[in-house]
């Protein structure tokens, strides 16, 4: 059986109550179904058209989301495992930072598990990255690996979640946790981001902008 290409129009309305729902949820978190298909120019109808339900739409925002969060993780490459730890969380940080009320929705219990399925690959990198630095002596041990990596997911859960996340020097504080949680020391922590300020410069630059 031939899979039929969806026609350009039809993307193009997919594509535009996606922006039209990111629109929308951004500045009110409970926005109806009308309200994102008003947002999008298109009627109630047409939104059904190509999803079920408003859960099924924020689904859809969830792995879009995903997706640029995945990519962030497979595209960190430092072989101190430090490094890596600090560049993904500014990374990661600066890319929450742009779409804050989408990852407080992802985070939501009535999302969480879908959202925990889409991060997998992200969840998978940074327990391998624990893993590395407890072997090369970077990160505490006194913890499983297991165990730590899921402290630094559940601080960077309640860190998105703040409505304060994106005022300044924010990203800055989000990063020395992440390494205060791995085991470094303030004075390291310090030592290492000074040595690098690059790793949380386009994050302030962000902080800056917004």
């Amino acid at each position: 059986m031939t899979t039929r290409t969806p026609r350009s129009d039809a993307r193009a309305n997919r594509e535009g109550i996606l922006d039209a729902a990111r629109n929308t949820l951004a500045t009110d978190p409970h926005a109806s179904v009308d309200v994102i298909a008003r947002s999008a120019g298109l009627s109630r109808r047409t939104l059904y058209g190509h999803f079920d339900d408003r859960d099924a739409l924020i689904r859809e925002l969830i792995v879009i989301g995903a997706q640029r969060f995945n990519a962030i993780a497979e595209s960190i490459a430092d072989a101190d495992a430090r490094l890596a730890l600090a560049r993904l969380a500014a990374r990661l940080w600066q890319e929450a930072a742009h779409v804050q009320f989408a990852a407080v929705l992802a985070l939501d219990e009535a999302h969480v598990e879908h959202t925990a399925d889409a991060l997998a690959p992200l969840r998978h990198a940074v327990a391998g990255l624990v893993r590395r630095g407890q072997e090369d002596g970077s990160f505490r041990t006194d913890l499983a690996a297991p165990t730590l990596a899921r402290l630094i997911e559940e601080m960077a859960r309640t860190v998105v979640a703040r409505t304060d996340a994106a005022s300044a020097g924010a990203a800055d504080l989000a990063v020395r946790t992440v390494l205060s949680i791995a085991g470094l020391s303030w004075r390291e922590a310090d030592a290492l981001l000074t040595a690098h300020p690059d790793i949380t410069l386009a994050s302030n630059v962000a902080e800056s902008a917004a």
